[in-house]
């Protein structure tokens, strides 16, 4: 049998296992070590395993991972994420659609500190529901817009997923922040028209809540104060180059920490299941990109990845009509894979394709991450709304499916909107 052959067999059974339920970073492992020692030796395939490890959890490119989380597990724990909350509820509550407005803000701002779309949907489900459910929004609008609105947490810097496929690929991590922010703003925009305008067309989704009072509204500013500074504060060294992405993490966390000290709003019992939150995330990212590494040696001994490669810039299509092809892959497998086990499957495949055709990296990374956030949120996994649906027990996750379809088109229009005009993304990394 072909090393070839033996590939195509081990990608079949990945995604066998992975619909079983494996966990994907196990099966990753698994069938990575067993491809590689059937291809070469089991001896071989034991010292590529301790390798692999030791230099995924050993790699200071990636201590920039657990930095950035425990920045988001200590927004979170010490209340920035409700503050945000009530800040955004104060000046928009009082419109038709105002709470669910509210809440794609607010998830915008923590997206900002976070870097996890999980993290967010599960911390905004936790924060708005209960607000939206007093105010008598009907499920579908209230979940999906938390499932939606959870997803910018992959675009948004600091975002885990950029930090991956930077490391993957050799590209600049600043500059990928960097290319999301402008697509990140103009998805967030998306979200609150469509909001906007799906509840002016049935009101009793949304019904608005009491007005504020100008007075009110002055004081809810503080609400924003701490996000806007941590924001300003690790992206503005960012893009200055004062700092590099891991010292922006280390940063972003210790300033999180100390704003938190000075307001008294973390507790000892917060900030230790922060670091536990953020141990056992860590660990979950890095187990999953140890395993895609080793199953990448897997199918660089196959050759499958050079094969694809050659095969496509041999094709006698448009390299627009072979990205579309590409991007098409990316949305199926987004609907039945996590996003970033999907990234770190596919990238080693079609980044060489992308990159022999002329397109930009930094630009790819951005509309991959978009195209991903549409499978957080696409039967039948959709991860997002299984972390809302955990959240909010009483709604069936049919309902929840409805409700972020109209968010899903909105997503669907801004990555339209980025392929043809890939400056949008661009712009900002080159000002760097």
């Amino acid at each position: 049998m072909t090393p070839t052959a033996i590939g195509i067999i081990g990608i079949a059974l990945l995604f066998v296992l992975i619909f079983t339920g494996m966990p994907v970073a196990f099966v990753m492992i698994i069938v990575g070590f067993v491809g590689f020692g059937y291809v070469i030796n089991f001896d071989a395939a034991m010292n590529l395993v301790a390798k692999d490890f030791l230099s995924i959890f050993g790699s200071q490119s990636l201590t920039v991972v657990p930095l950035f989380v425990l920045m988001g597990q200590i927004a979170f724990h010490s209340g920035i994420s409700k503050r945000l909350f009530d800040a955004a509820y104060v000046f928009l509550g009082h419109q038709p659609g105002g709470l669910a407005i509210a809440t794609i803000g607010a998830c915008a701002g923590f997206s900002a500190i976070c870097g996890s779309t999980n993290a967010t949907a599960a911390t905004m489900g936790a924060v708005t529901l209960p607000e939206m459910k007093r105010f008598n929004y009907r499920p579908e609008l209230a979940t999906g817009v938390v499932a939606a609105g959870g997803s910018l947490g992959i675009l948004i810097p600091p975002s885990v997923i950029f930090i991956v496929y930077g490391i993957m690929t050799q590209q600049s991590i600043g500059k990928l922040f960097m290319a999301g922010i402008v697509p990140g703003i103009i998805l967030t925009c998306f979200f609150i028209a469509t909001i906007a305008l799906w509840t002016r067309l049935k009101p009793d989704l949304g019904p608005p809540g009491p007005a504020t009072t100008l007075r009110r509204k002055i004081a809810a500013i503080s609400g924003m104060v701490e996000t806007i500074i941590l924001f300003v504060m690790v992206m503005g060294g960012l893009f200055l180059g004062i700092f590099t992405p891991t010292e922006a993490g280390a940063v972003g966390a210790l300033g999180t920490l100390l704003l938190s000290l000075v307001k008294r709003s973390l507790s000892w019992k917060g900030f230790v299941e922060s670091l536990m939150e953020t141990t056992r995330i860590s660990c979950m990212i890095l187990l999953i990109v140890a395993g895609a590494t080793v199953f990448g040696h897997f199918l660089a001994i196959t050759r499958i990845p050079f094969d694809i490669a050659t095969w496509v810039s041999s094709l006698a299509f448009h390299p627009w009509i072979i990205m579309l092809l590409i991007l098409l892959i990316y949305f199926i497998g987004g609907c039945f894979i996590d996003s970033l086990a999907l990234v770190m499957l596919t990238v080693p495949i079609f980044y060489p394709v992308i990159t022999g055709l002329g397109f930009d990296p930094i630009w790819f990374g951005v509309v991959i991450v978009l195209i991903t956030q549409i499978g957080v949120i696409t039967p039948p996994v959709g991860v997002n709304v299984y972390v809302v649906s955990g959240v909010a027990r009483d709604v069936p996750l049919h309902i929840i499916f409805k409700g972020v379809l109209p968010l899903m088109l909105a997503l669907v229009i801004v990555v339209l909107i980025l392929i043809p005009f890939p400056q949008i993304a661009l712009w900002l990394p080159a000002l760097m």
